[in-house]
């Protein structure tokens, strides 16, 4: 972004009164991080709702010691952690940067102070949210009760998803990643990842997973 006052990182800011919009300019950073940084950590303080401003970054929830299961991929134009404004002191998961990336850091506070009193404002704020709700519908799902090719078929079609389509997204994904999306073992990632290529589902090229039967991926996530 070539400013990063507030009214022009996001539209859901663009209606607002100039004072609000002074207000949050106030009250934000901008902060860049490199690739594989940790911008922030589960169960730490959450002062701040973060606004991609450019770049990638991969949310996931640490459960116990040992496992991860990936969330979602924030992009330009997504928040994260915007639950934290009204009932949450801490992160409720983590995020690290996949790629470069730049983030528009508002402190929650202010951002309380402006959604109480700007209704719109609020409406737009919550309907962006959720649009994950879906996702995390979908993370259950597989979790209760598909299969392994299932999870790994749901994991793939979202890493492919229209969202992604210009963001190249498995240059900055390894096989460990794509497995935590799915909640399976990198070594079963790599199995069946192979199987769908034979079965002409997809066709692998390096890093790359090209799609070439999306109904037959369909299929496997329906059936679970």
């Amino acid at each position: 972004m070539e400013s990063n006052n507030i009214e022009n990182i996001s539209g859901c800011f663009s209606h607002l009164p100039q004072e609000d919009i002074d207000f949050l300019n106030e009250n934000k950073i901008q902060v860049s991080y490199l690739k594989g940084e940790t911008i922030f950590k589960q169960g730490a303080f959450a002062p701040h709702v973060l606004f991609v401003n450019k770049g990638l970054a991969l949310v996931y929830l640490q459960v116990g010691k040992s496992k991860q299961i990936n969330i979602n991929i924030a992009r330009q134009g997504d928040y994260m952690a915007f639950s934290s404004v009204f009932n949450k002191k801490t992160y409720q998961y983590s995020a690290v940067a996949l790629s470069d990336s730049t983030f528009c850091m508002i402190e929650k506070e202010a951002l309380k102070k402006v959604t109480m009193r700007n209704a719109d404002f609020a409406m737009k704020m919550t309907a962006k949210n959720n649009l994950n709700e879906s996702r995390y519908i979908d993370i259950i799902k597989n979790l209760s009760y598909k299969q392994m090719r299932g999870k790994l078929a749901s994991a793939i079609l979202y890493l492919s998803s229209e969202e992604f389509q210009n963001e190249n997204i498995f240059q900055f994904l390894s096989r460990q990643n794509i497995a935590d999306f799915a909640s399976i073992t990198v070594e079963s990632t790599v199995k069946f990842l192979k199987e769908f290529e034979n079965d002409e589902l997809i066709s692998l090229a390096g890093k790359e997973i090209i799609i070439k039967n999306q109904q037959g991926l369909k299929d496997l996530d329906l059936r679970g």
